[in-house]
């Protein structure tokens, strides 16, 4: 597995957030999701081949929302300044959820230090006849339950009593981003044709959270889009099916050129 995983604090511009990081070789950038900052099985599997950067976005966790984060696209411009600070160049860029409707943000306005992009069941663009699954309407246990397919994953994680404290600072910081409208941008779909990088897009079929549809206008805006689907799958494909989105991952970014 992977080796051990580090952590430190980075000061971008005066804010400050957690980094979590392991492993070496070509380096992967991952933007986690509305949950919060968690290093997963994914993760793991990715880091015996690649160098792998988790940071926590600022204002999740046990830090401050900072008053200039009003939007999803104040907080693309902020990892912009990240990926700078940190001397990052050839990156692969990936996101889960939130954090791939962010990647996607990242990428139509800049690619200048990206290799590759890495789309993980993405929120960001509203599809009309399949809704987003209300994330800030359901309650814990429903939302434990909307992210698996599998449901004895999903028993197993409700046994974990949740920090109640954290789940309320990562909500009011998703809100912050994603209350109005719902977990989208609608002027993004007009943009994706700005990403001129090779581009994986991987959902689970059985997502409940963004649903499969809402793959069909990512896949028509991004030119070198390459679509995969994990079958008996929710929302959290690198929790679910981590080996299975490792491998699917590894085999895009080796096919991708310098």
């Amino acid at each position: 597995m992977a080796e051990t995983v580090s952590t430190q604090t980075v000061d971008v511009r005066g804010t400050k957030l957690k980094v979590q990081e392991a492993g070496s070789g070509e380096t992967i950038l991952f933007l986690h999701g509305a949950g919060g900052s968690n290093w997963t099985g994914l993760l793991d599997r990715l880091a015996t081949k690649y160098r792998v950067i988790l940071p926590e976005h600022p204002g999740f966790g046990r830090s401050q929302i900072p008053d200039w984060m009003m939007s999803v696209g104040d907080l693309a411009l902020f990892y912009l300044d990240f990926i700078h600070a940190l001397k990052l160049d050839n990156v692969h860029l990936a996101g889960h959820s939130l954090g791939g409707w962010l990647t996607a943000e990242i990428a139509i306005r800049n690619t200048t230090k990206l290799r590759s992009v890495s789309l993980l069941a993405p929120a960001g663009i509203a599809v009309a006849d399949a809704p987003f699954g209300d994330i800030f309407l359901w309650k814990h246990e429903q939302s434990t339950r909307a992210q698996f397919h599998d449901q004895a994953l999903a028993e197993k994680r409700l046994t974990v009593t949740p920090d109640l404290d954290l789940v309320l600072q990562n909500k009011s910081a998703v809100a912050r981003l994603a209350w109005n409208p719902r977990l989208s941008n609608p002027q993004l779909p007009f943009w994706l044709h700005r990403i001129d990088r090779p581009t994986l897009l991987l959902w689970g079929r059985q997502d409940r959270i963004i649903p499969y549809a809402c793959r069909v206008p990512y896949q028509q805006g991004i030119v070198q889009a390459q679509m995969e689907t994990i079958d008996q799958c929710g929302h959290a494909i690198h929790n679910e099916k981590p080996a299975e989105a490792a491998a699917i991952m590894e085999k895009f970014l080796s096919g991708v050129k310098a």
